[in-house]
């Protein structure tokens, strides 16, 4: 299906984040079925806290469509928007967001609040979650374990 080939891109874009020892999350935006941008987050090789995966993308589409209203656009990222990225989203105009792990912690689209759906914001949007969970959740385990083991053999 779709929503998974989309995920998967949005998890390679994960796996370049890794690389770069940042925590592993990737986003695509896609509209009329093609994907228009592609980003992970870079705030540790940026030092900039904005420099998350979904900002980056947003930017990106942006500038590809001349124009800040990504009207009719869908976002694949693999872990639940902060409330840094859900407002990005909103003002963007985004159609609907599809995200791999939920974020227990920090996630504003349904986890510990919802800006993209429970407030009434001039635009509101579509979330399906759940789309290539397990290995979502996988990389970012993962990541997170590594990181535990290396700090503990400093």
């Amino acid at each position: 299906m779709l929503k998974e080939k989309f995920m998967q891109e949005a998890l390679k874009e994960a796996k370049k984040a890794i690389k770069k020892l940042e925590v592993p999350v990737g986003c695509v935006i896609v509209k009329d079925e093609k994907i228009i941008a592609r980003a992970h987050n870079q705030k540790e090789t940026k030092t900039d806290t904005t420099k998350h995966a979904e900002i980056m993308a947003i930017q990106k589409a942006s500038k590809k469509l001349e124009a800040w209203r990504l009207l009719d656009c869908e976002m694949y990222v693999t872990l639940e928007p902060c409330s840094m990225c859900a407002g990005a989203i909103i003002q963007a105009r985004i159609k609907k967001v599809y995200i791999g792990a939920m974020d227990e912690k920090t996630g504003a689209c349904g986890s510990v609040l919802n800006l993209l759906q429970d407030y009434p914001f001039n635009h509101k949007v579509e979330i399906e979650t759940g789309i290539e969970k397990e290995k979502c959740e996988k990389e970012l385990k993962e990541f997170f374990k590594q990181l535990r083991k290396t700090k503990k053999q400093r």
